[in-house]
């Protein structure tokens, strides 16, 4: 994965909130066929660009492996990371089994199902290391 750029390292600030949220996901085409190759890859790729800048998300990392994704995106507060999921999945099904025939054969593109795991600037530990600091202050 990319190394994080100091522009990763900034909150995000809007009108109303200052936030720090990047979303882990792991997207698997059904029956976790390897079809992710070559120009399928490449056009995936572009769809995921094209989301990130509509949605103005920061793309930390991506890897596209022939049998999964990997998206790693700060994203503002108000998209939750099932929106997320759904646009990247419903998105590329939608092109991919458009431009690309032989992906008919599989029932659907995705699993319905996803991994995400969220992160913001530290550890679990240091908050929680935190939080426990604050007691009897």
């Amino acid at each position: 994965m990319a190394k994080l750029s100091i522009e990763d390292h900034q909150y995000r600030r809007t009108e109303n909130s200052v936030s720090s949220i990047n979303y882990h996901f792991v997207f698997v085409p059904k029956r976790r066929k390897p079809v992710l190759i070559r120009d399928i890859a490449r056009r995936l790729q572009e769809i995921i660009f094209e989301l990130v800048t509509e949605h103005g998300w920061k793309l930390i990392a991506l890897e596209i492996m022939p049998d999964h994704v990997h998206l790693f995106v700060n994203a503002p507060t108000h998209e939750s990371p099932a929106d997320i999921a759904r646009w990247v999945k419903g998105r590329a099904s939608h092109y991919l089994r458009k431009e690309f025939p032989e992906l008919k054969k599989l029932p659907s593109l995705w699993t319905p199902t996803y991994f995400v795991a969220s992160t913001g600037q530290v550890s679990t530990e240091v908050v929680k290391k935190y939080i426990e600091s604050q007691r009897g202050k």
